[in-house]
């Protein structure tokens, strides 16, 4: 029987242009292990605490197809040889944020590949980012994986 995991981590980092036209970008992020509370009472108050663990480390590429949609495909490791190979579901979404000279986008991903405990697992994984002028990256992610 399938076993699910679910996670949530904010990974940080650095989006990089790949060509002259700005059209790729490589990111480069990590999160640390994290304890994140929501609490729902009149409205919600959330927290992100770093606990003592490992690091998970997130490799992409992004392509570009307009200036608001985009494609993007990479790898997710948890620790030593467990590492998730995604890609877009569709194509994700940017555009300006509330902030000046943030951008806010989000995107899903399936996973293509796993390697490690994701040997043959299958699942979705969420992203909602900002991507700031200098190109630092917050990412927030949610993922749904069944370990087969």
């Amino acid at each position: 029987m399938p076993q699910q995991i679910i996670y949530a981590l904010q990974f940080s980092g650095q989006a990089v242009p790949q060509n002259d036209q700005g059209t790729v970008l490589k990111a480069t992020t990590h999160a640390p292990s994290s304890k994140i509370t929501s609490v729902v009472k009149q409205g919600v108050d959330a927290q992100i605490q770093t606990v003592e663990g490992g690091v998970a480390q997130f490799s992409s590429t992004v392509e570009f197809l307009t200036d608001n949609t985009f494609t993007e495909s990479g790898t997710i490791t948890f620790g030593q040889g467990n590492s998730l190979r995604f890609g877009t579901v569709g194509q994700g979404a940017i555009g300006p944020s509330p902030e000046e000279g943030v951008s806010h986008g989000v995107v899903s991903w399936r996973l293509m590949k796993g390697t490690g405990v994701f040997e043959n697992a299958r699942g979705f994984i969420t992203s909602n980012f900002t991507v700031g002028a200098e190109g630092e990256v917050t990412d927030n992610q949610f993922g749904v994986i069944y370990l087969m």
